[in-house]
C-alpha cells in the first residue's frame, strides 16, 4: 500500500535546497528507510566499489521469510525525462559489471518533474527525491511505496521560469510544432508561430527536457510527440482560463447554432472549437454546450442574439488578448472553425465528458495526420 512521508522527516518547505550529491542521497536514503517496515532489517553502504564500478549506494533489506534484494542508488543533480532511459541504462550496466544480486535501480535528484517520473515508472525502476517524490516496487521481498513530493522544483533559481506551457507565446510555439509536420528549424518554428528568438528557445529547451520533441544538434526540430504534447499543454493551458469568459443562451438550441453561425456576413470575428467544432472531425454524442473564441463579445451576442445567463446556458464564449485560437483556423460548410489541435485543448480542459471527446479526437487525428498536420 502507498506510504506518505513518515513523521521525523522535515517537509521540503522547511528545508534549504541540497546542495551536495550527497546530501540528496541522504535524504532519499532517509525517505525510503522510513518506509520499510520495522520487521525488516536494512542495510547501506555509501560509495560501494566493485572491481572498476563505484556505486553511490547500496541497501540491503531482509524481510522476516528470509527474502532479500538490494536497493541500488544513483544520484543525479539534474535528471530530465529526455536523459532518463540513458541514465537507466547506464545505470544497469554498472549493476551488471558489479555483479550486484537482486537489484532494484533507484535514480536519485533534487528533484524529478512529473514527466520524469512517469519516465522512470515506465523504465521499470524507483526514483526518489529531495521533496518527497518517492516510488519503489519489488516483488520479492513485496514492497510497494509511493509518495507524492512538489510538482514544480521549489529551488529553482531566479530568472525566467522553463517549467511550464502558460502564456500566449508558449501556446503560440505548442500550436505550430502541433500543426506541421517535422523536420524544421527553429528560425522557421518562430516565423510559424510569430514569437521572438528568446521564446521559442525557451519553450523548446523544456519541450527537449520532457521529450516531447527532439531536434539534432544546433539542426532542425526532427520530431514531435503531439498527443502527449498537448495533453501537457492542457496543464497550464483552457479555454476557462481565457482572458474573459461569459456564459449566454442561444434560445433556438445548440443544435440550431451551425446554421445561425453560417448566416452570419462576417465570421473573421469568431472560431468555433469544444463538442460542436470535434463533431465535424470524430461524433461523440449530441453537443449540449457551445464554445468560441470572439474577437468583439458584445458585437457578437447582439449579431446571434445572445443573452447572459448566469444557469442553464448553452453557449460560452472567450477573449483573449492573443489570438491564438485563430491560428489555421478553417471555414466548413460556412462556419468558421479552429484547428483540431485548439480544439483537441479545449476539450482536454473542458467539463463533463469533454475529456473523453478529447481523446476521440485525438483518436482520429492520429489515424488521419495527413489531413490536418501541414
Amino acid at each position: 500500500m502507498p506510504f506518505s512521508v513518515p513523521s521525523g522527516i522535515p517537509d521540503f518547505r522547511e528545508i534549504a535546497a541540497p546542495k551536495r550529491e550527497v546530501d540528496i542521497l541522504r535524504r532519499a536514503l532517509q525517505l525510503v528507510q522510513r518506509c520499510v517496515p520495522d520487521t525488516w532489517s536494512w542495510h547501506v553502504q555509501e560509495a560501494v566499489r566493485r572491481g572498476d564500478v563505484q556505486l553511490d549506494a547500496l541497501a540491503r533489506l531482509d524481510a522476516p521469510d528470509g527474502t532479500s534484494a538490494t536497493l541500488v542508488f544513483e544520484v543525479k543533480r539534474l535528471l530530465t525525462a529526455r536523459d532518463a532511459s540513458g541514465a537507466v541504462q547506464l545505470l544497469r550496466e554498472m549493476i551488471a559489471d558489479a555483479d550486484v544480486p537482486s537489484p532494484l535501480p533507484i535514480m536519485v535528484a533534487r528533484y524529478l518533474a512529473p514527466s520524469t517520473r512517469e519516465r522512470l515508472e515506465q523504465e521499470g525502476v524507483g526514483y526518489a527525491d529531495a521533496t518527497g517524490n518517492l516510488y519503489v516496487a519489488l516483488d520479492r521481498p513485496a514492497l510497494f511505496v509511493r509518495n507524492a513530493g512538489a510538482d514544480h522544483d521549489p529551488w529553482r533559481g531566479p530568472g525566467r521560469p522553463r517549467g511550464t506551457l502558460k502564456g500566449a507565446p508558449a501556446a503560440r510555439v505548442v500550436r505550430a510544432l502541433v500543426d506541421f509536420f517535422p523536420p524544421y528549424s527553429v528560425p522557421e518554428l518562430m516565423e510559424r508561430s510569430q514569437v521572438s528568438s528568446g521564446a521559442a528557445y525557451r519553450v523548446m529547451k523544456f519541450l527537449e527536457e520532457e521529450a516531447l520533441v527532439q531536434r539534432t544538434p544546433r539542426g532542425p526540430i526532427t520530431e514531435v510527440v503531439w498527443r502527449p504534447l498537448l495533453e501537457r499543454w492542457s496543464q497550464d493551458y483552457g479555454f476557462q482560463r481565457s482572458d474573459v469568459v461569459q456564459s449566454f443562451l442561444f434560445p433556438r438550441g445548440v443544435e440550431t447554432l451551425l446554421s445561425a453561425l453560417s448566416s452570419l456576413a462576417n465570421n473573421d470575428d469568431y472560431v468555433l472549437t469544444g463538442s460542436l467544432a470535434a463533431q465535424n472531425y470524430a461524433p461523440y454524442a449530441p453537443p449540449r454546450l457551445a464554445m468560441l473564441y470572439v474577437s468583439d463579445m458584445p458585437s457578437f451576442c447582439e449579431r446571434l442574439g445572445l443573452r447572459a445567463v448566469d444557469k442553464g446556458a448553452n453557449v460560452m464564449l472567450a477573449a483573449n488578448s492573443d489570438d491564438v485560437s485563430f491560428a489555421r483556423s478553417q471555414q466548413i460548410s460556412g462556419v468558421r472553425m479552429a484547428a483540431p489541435s485548439q480544439i483537441a485543448v479545449d476539450l482536454l480542459t473542458g467539463p463533463g465528458r469533454m475529456p473523453s471527446e478529447a481523446q476521440a479526437l485525438m483518436n482520429w487525428m492520429e489515424a488521419n495526420e495527413d489531413a490536418w498536420r501541414r
